[in-house]
This record gives C-alpha cells, sequence and structure tokens, in this order.
C-alpha cells in the first residue's frame, strides 16, 4: 500500500520535540485530510501537526504517567536523542528551557517532507520524516522502499543507536527488517551504540531507589512508561509484585515473531525478580498492535 507524500517545514520553536517526535508544517494544510485511518490527524491553528517516527522510540525526555507526576527517562542519552534529531534536520543553535520546550533556534523552519499513513490515537500523524527536497510531487502515494528508508530521520535515529526499533503491525515486513538489521549493528557493534551500552531491557534492570527509573536504567520506552504508570500507583512503594498484573490488565496486544503466534499483556514476556525486570524477547521480535 503507497505512501501519503507531504511537502513543508519542520518547526520547533514553541514545542518539546524529542528523539521521536517533531512539528511538522505542510506547504499544502489540506493534505491531512487525505492521511488514511480511523484518526484524523490534530493540527494547530499555523496548520502544523505533531509527528510520531514510525518504527522507533527514543528515551522520555518528558513523561507524565496516568496517575503521577513528570518523569523521564535517563536523561544524557535522550536528551542526545532529541538534539541529534533537530541536528539531523538542520536546525542549529537550539535553546531549551527547563521544560525541554525549545524557546529559540537559527532557523525559523527546515524543509523537509513526510510520507504517512495515518495517525495514531492521540492524533499523530505516523510518518517517515526526510530533509530537504521531496522526492517527488507533494500529495502523490508513493511506495517506501529500503533504499528511500535509508534516506530518513527514523532510519537514522536506529543507525545511531538513539532509539529502539519499536513495531506496529502497519509497518511492512521488508521495511522493519531493515529497521531490525541497522538496530542490531548498532546494538553488536565493537563499542555498542547509544542507548545500547547500557540497555537493561533483556538483560534485567534493577528498581531499587526512587529514581532507579528516571536516572539510571535505560530500557525500550515502551517497558519504561508501562512501569512508570505502575509505580505512580504505589506511592512511593517499589515493590514489582503486581507488575505482572497490571501489565496483564493493560492488554497490550502483539505478534511474537520468532513464535509465530499473538499474544495479549506484555506480562507474558516480562520477568520480575525482586527488584529487577526483563523482558524474554528483545525489541526486534516484537509487532505491536495500535490502540483504536
Amino acid at each position: 500500500m503507497p505512501f501519503l507524500l507531504i511537502s513543508g517545514v519542520f518547526v520547533a520553536e514553541g514545542a518539546q520535540p524529542d528523539g521521536d517526535s517533531v512539528r511538522f508544517r505542510p506547504d499544502d494544510p489540506t493534505l491531512w485530510d487525505r492521511v488514511g485511518g480511523p484518526h484524523r490527524v490534530k493540527r494547530n491553528a499555523s496548520g502544523a501537526a505533531q509527528l510520531r517516527l514510525d518504527g522507533i522510540d527514543s528515551l522520555e525526555t518528558h513523561y507524565t504517567p496516568r496517575h503521577g507526576t513528570r518523569t523521564h527517562q535517563p536523561l544524557p542519552l535522550a536528551r542526545s536523542a532529541a538534539a541529534e534529531l533537530l541536528a539531523w534536520l538542520g536546525f542549529t543553535g537550539v535553546v531549551r528551557d527547563a521544560n525541554e520546550t525549545v524557546t529559540s533556534t537559527d532557523q525559523t523552519a527546515v524543509p523537509g517532507f513526510i510520507l504517512t499513513r495515518g495517525a495514531d490515537l492521540h492524533g499523530r500523524c505516523v510518518a517517515f520524516a526526510g530533509r530537504g527536497a521531496s522526492p517527488g510531487s507533494a500529495g502523490t502515494e508513493m511506495f517506501v522502499d529500503v533504499a528511500l528508508l535509508r534516506l530518513t530521520l527514523n532510519h537514522h535515529q536506529l543507525a545511531t543507536g538513539l532509539a529502539y526499533p519499536t513495531f506496529y503491525r502497519s509497518l511492512f515486513p521488508a521495511l522493519r527488517a531493515e529497521f531490525a538489521a541497522v538496530a542490531t549493528a548498532a546494538a553488536t557493534a565493537p563499542t555498542p551504540l547509544g542507548v545500547w551500552a547500557a540497555d537493561a531491557t533483556t538483560s534485567g534492570a534493577a528498581i531499587t531507589t526512587p529514581t532507579s527509573l528516571s536516572d539510571d536504567v535505560v530500557m525500550l520506552p515502551k517497558l519504561f512508561r508501562r512501569l512508570a504508570d505502575y509505580l505512580a500507583l504505589g506511592d512511593g512503594d517499589l515493590s514489582l509484585d503486581g507488575f505482572p498484573a497490571f501489565l496483564a490488565q493493560a492488554a497490550d496486544r502483539f505478534f511474537i515473531l520468532s513464535a509465530g503466534h499473538s499474544t495479549t499483556g506484555l506480562d507474558a514476556i516480562t520477568v520480575v525478580d525482586g527488584p529487577t525486570v526483563r523482558l524474554t524477547h528483545p525489541p526486534t521480535d516484537l509487532v505491536f498492535d495500535e490502540k483504536v
């Protein structure tokens, strides 16, 4: 199935771009109405909308649990991912405030394009993002092959180790395989790149202090968000005894590639041993269903 090509500009000032999300304003904002899927793209008065970069997930610079206060993952890596995203797009002189909001840049906007097939539950356009001149006419539909994928910001963030692969069913198998390969290369480099130097997703992350999750543990952001939501309910209790049941209630649906079957609930692949938690399958082995 082809992707809708939209040309425009990326904007940063006044927003909180991180390592996998940035604001984009089309040259023709009416093209947002042609983005397919069950969810509409939410845009502001200028016609700009927030993107979610398809196939990747970077460490959180700011995340607010459903019943807690704002938190984050280890900030040196999380901020490196956010800085790399803006630098790759062409922004320089980026200044942020304490809330991660960009207060100024040398460029008001930088040109680029996106390729999209839909929006997520929150109205963010799920897309591949590219910089510079568009590879075709805006509003046309085109297939994304591996060669084109390698020119995207999504691919760059994985190649530098500054994002985890996080796959959903809408991502074509050939593109998923390329993302898995480049992420594996970053993880298995003689000196692992980015998050992979400290990744504890499958080796085990110890939650022993109130700041372990925010300051010490590097893990798949999806698992981090579930842990942050769970711990926020505990009012300071760090026990993980109830975490598997919490995951079962969350009912994330996903497919395990190596096992060849669908599963409901991350508890099926999560092991809790005292204060330590880990997944039994790496991110490249999982394909998630979008929430609807």
